[in-house]
């Protein structure tokens, strides 16, 4: 039930950390995937890595989302399956909502919501013609415990599961399902260079008092992915040891 052998599988942001190991999971389950990311130094790093193909591609321009979903048709004719992870995380400056400037709102909101709708408006036109297509949108459990000081990435990641519930009721008739995760602080590259002792934040608000690393994230993905999930859409899975209960 968990066999993708030779399914084509598009991720953004895998130049690295989570998304990075989303294609190394993908990969090591038989499928092809096709690495994106705005750093193509990167995206070519992980696709060497996996003996995959790597494209760069820009999630707020539609122009870049068209020449990278053209670009994998014309190598593979299709595409089965898409992980939207491309975000702006470790990078945003922590502020109060009412400090906040309109560049540094749009920016967020731009890449993490708007990125997703369009990358998704676009591949699932192959997903249609092909009746058949799997869009796994990464949120955020903060969307849950409202983070604060953290509004625009907050509100950026609620946008995504609003954004799913909606795609899943109008792909369905396609056989496409859409579906978000919601990880919790997760042990990635970007996290560990966010403070001192990442390694022990929340742990002991988890009902598993254990940091959350990658590996118990992708195993999810892979889950929504699978034929094990196709009657499962418009759901958010939190992954997070039991944090938040929704």
């Amino acid at each position: 039930m968990f066999e993708l052998k030779d399914k084509i599988v598009v991720i953004t942001g895998a130049a690295g950390g989570l998304g990075r190991a989303f294609a190394q999971a993908f990969v090591a389950q038989g499928a092809k995937v096709v690495v994106c990311d705005k750093n193509y130094a990167g995206a070519q790093e992980t696709a060497q890595m996996l003996g995959g193909m790597a494209l760069e591609v820009d999630v707020t321009s539609e122009q870049s989302v068209e020449k990278m979903a053209n670009e994998v048709l014309a190598t593979f004719g299709k595409i089965d399956i898409l992980v939207n992870n491309a975000a702006i995380y470790a990078t945003i400056q922590r502020k109060p909502f009412y400090e906040l400037t309109e560049a540094e709102w749009d920016l967020v909101l731009d890449v993490n919501l708007k990125g997703v709708w369009l990358v998704s408006k676009v591949v699932c036109r192959s997903m249609r013609a092909n009746n058949y297509g799997k869009i796994i949108n990464i949120s955020s459990a903060t969307v849950m415990s409202g983070s604060p000081n953290w509004s625009h990435y907050v509100a950026s990641k609620g946008g995504v599961i609003g954004l799913t519930r909606s795609m899943a009721k109008e792909l369905g008739d396609f056989n496409i399902n859409v579906n978000a995760i919601a990880p919790g602080f997760t042990l990635t590259e970007a996290s560990l260079g966010l403070m001192e002792n990442a390694a022990k934040y929340g742990v002991d608000r988890g009902a598993i008092k254990r940091p959350s690393t990658m590996e118990d994230i992708v195993g999810t993905a892979l889950y929504l992915a699978s034929s094990a999930a196709d009657f499962v859409t418009g759901q958010t899975i939190v992954v997070d040891g039991g944090k938040q209960f929704i």
